[in-house]
């Protein structure tokens, strides 16, 4: 079951019965660079995508040799001589859809090969966790072009550490998926001969955890920078609660003490 024809710059897949939507970007002969429609369309489906009960996880990749090649230089060069509301609406749209990842309940899990610069890079950090191909590059160029990674910068400080982050941003170096990993950026590398397979079996493995629970965890981590150590305790507590009243984990405490006892357990 699929959505495609929906959209122009992307093509959107449901699996019903793993519960896994794949979100492709489609624009290979761009390398999927971000372009004003795919952003919008991007945060279209993401916003469907966590209102469709069907679906648990959320996999975003890209069409062709890379994953992203960042924005769209030639509508960049198109608004060289706009105003600045018209710049800001359009930093404003790619900075909306880094909110709406971060604030759907489901996880979004990019699956990145080839290259992830710029735009692209920031795309892939902006998602809960970042699947690895050996072959992929990571980085973030702007720099080079007299540009930064602004809205990026607040994202990748959280994942790598402030230190990391600046020296990344500043001089714009590409560096390889084993790095990445080692930066914290990326969570697993796989051999791209088996990369598609092994990002099918992490996400319908991660789809068959407990939907509240995930949701709830997603929320609360996201919540939690906000507050002081006490607040984000007590925000722990009222989110423990609210597990708590879930059909889920009711299920699982069940069928936990039925199968202790089962064993001969107390």
């Amino acid at each position: 079951m699929d959505r495609g024809d929906v959209y122009d710059s992307l093509t959107v897949e449901i699996d019903a019965p793993t519960g896994v939507a794949t979100v492709s970007l489609n624009r290979p002969e761009r390398r999927n660079a971000l372009s004003g429609e795919l952003v919008d369309e991007l945060a279209d489906a993401m916003a469907w995508a966590d209102a469709d009960e069907r679906i648990r996880v959320i996999l975003l990749k890209g069409v062709g040799k890379d994953f992203c090649a960042g924005a769209d230089l030639a509508e960049l060069s198109e608004m060289l001589e706009a105003g600045v509301e018209e710049q800001l609406a359009d930093a404003d749209a790619l900075g909306d859809l880094f909110l709406i990842l971060r604030r759907i309940g489901k996880p979004v899990v990019a699956a990145v090969h080839g290259h992830a610069v710029a735009g692209g890079c920031g795309l892939a950090t902006a998602c809960d966790i970042i699947l690895a191909s050996d072959d992929a590059r990571f980085g973030y160029p702007e720099v080079k072009i007299g540009f930064l990674p602004a809205m990026v910068i607040a994202m990748l400080r959280r994942a790598v550490g402030e230190k990391r982050a600046f020296e990344l941003v500043v001089s714009g170096r590409i560096i390889e998926a084993r790095s990445a990993e080692a930066y914290g950026l990326v969570h697993h590398v796989f051999p791209a001969a088996e990369f598609e397979q092994r990002c099918k079996e992490y996400v319908e493995e991660l789809a068959d955890r407990s939907a509240s629970a995930v949701a709830l965890s997603k929320r609360l981590l996201y919540q939690s920078e906000r507050h002081s150590f006490e607040a984000a305790i007590r925000a722990g507590a009222e989110m423990n609660v609210l597990a708590r009243l879930t059909e889920d984990y009711r299920e699982g405490v069940r069928s936990f003490v039925e199968a202790r006892r089962g064993k001969g357990g107390s």
